[in-house]
C-alpha cells in the first residue's frame, strides 16, 4: 500500500500557517518546507522577517525557502542576500521575472556566484530552465520550480515536460528539481514517476494524502456513503 513515508520524492510542506508548519516539520516524511508571499498574505502575516525568523527557531534540521517580494532587481538581490544570512538551511526563492517581465536570470546568476542557496521560482517553460541552469553554481545546493501544476491548467500534460528539465540539469548535481502548484494527491504520485527530486505540496493535500493515499476503494466508497447518511441525519431531512 502506499503511503507517504514510503514514497522516492522528497516531499516539501508548502504554507505560512505556523502551526501547520511546526506540525508538518516534526512529520518523518516531511524533508523540507517553502512558503510565499501570497500564502503569507493569506495567513495574515503583517512582518515578513519577525515571521521568517520565528519560524527558523524552530526549523533549524530541515531545508525551508522563503521568497523576495522586491520588483526591483537591486532590492531583490538585497533582499536575497539578507535572508540567505538568517540560517545555513535557507534556500531564497527567486522569480523568473519579475512583474514586469523582465528576465531575474542575470541577478540568478549573481546570486549563484555568491553561493547563494537559490530557489528559481514560477517557471512554466524549458527555455527559462536553460537559461537559468547555465549560470547555477554547480558546487551549491540549488532548487528549480517548474510550475506544474499551472502547465496542466492550461490542458497540457506536464510530465514530458518535467522529464525533459531532469536531463538540462543533469550536469549539475546539487541542483534538484521540484514539482510545484499541486492541485490533488494524484500530483504527488505523478511527480514521483516522472523522476522529480521535490514536490511542494500544501497543508490541505497533505491532509488528504496522509488520509487517502493507498486506501482501499471499496473501502473509501463505504466511507463516501456513510459521509452521505451522517450528513443527511445531522440535516434532518424528512420526506
Amino acid at each position: 500500500m502506499s503511503s507517504l513515508g514510503n514514497l522516492k520524492i522528497q516531499i516539501y510542506a508548502d504554507g505560512a500557517d505556523k502551526a501547520g508548519i511546526l506540525d508538518l516539520y516534526a512529520k518523518p516524511y516531511i524533508k523540507g518546507l517553502t512558503t510565499n508571499p501570497t500564502l503569507m498574505r493569506k495567513a495574515g502575516i503583517a512582518d515578513y522577517e519577525a515571521f521568517a525568523r520565528d519560524i527558523l527557531q524552530h526549523v533549524t534540521a530541515k531545508p525551508i525557502s522563503f521568497e523576495v517580494f522586491s520588483d526591483d532587481f537591486p532590492e531583490m538581490r538585497r533582499q536575497a542576500l539578507k535572508i540567505a544570512g538568517w540560517a545555513p538551511n535557507v534556500f531564497v526563492k527567486i522569480p523568473i521575472t519579475n512583474a514586469r517581465g523582465e528576465s531575474s536570470v542575470p541577478l540568478i546568476g549573481e546570486l549563484a556566484r555568491e553561493r547563494v542557496q537559490i530557489n528559481v521560482t514560477a517557471m512554466l517553460t524549458l527555455q527559462q530552465l536553460r537559461e537559468v541552469a547555465a549560470l547555477l553554481h554547480p558546487e551549491v545546493p540549488s532548487i528549480v520550480s517548474i510550475f506544474a501544476g499551472r502547465i496542466a491548467d492550461t490542458g497540457v500534460d506536464p510530465e514530458p515536460i518535467v522529464r525533459e528539465a531532469l536531463t538540462i540539469i543533469r550536469p549539475l548535481p546539487k541542483c534538484q528539481l521540484l514539482w510545484a502548484s499541486v492541485r490533488e494527491v494524484l500530483n504527488i504520485i505523478q511527480a514521483e514517476q516522472a523522476g522529480c527530486h521535490i514536490i511542494t505540496v500544501t497543508h490541505d493535500v497533505l491532509a488528504k494524502a496522509a488520509k487517502l493515499l493507498g486506501m482501499d476503494h471499496t473501502a473509501l466508497s463505504l466511507d463516501t456513503v456513510q459521509m452521505f447518511a451522517r450528513d443527511a441525519a445531522a440535516a434532518g431531512y424528512r420526506l
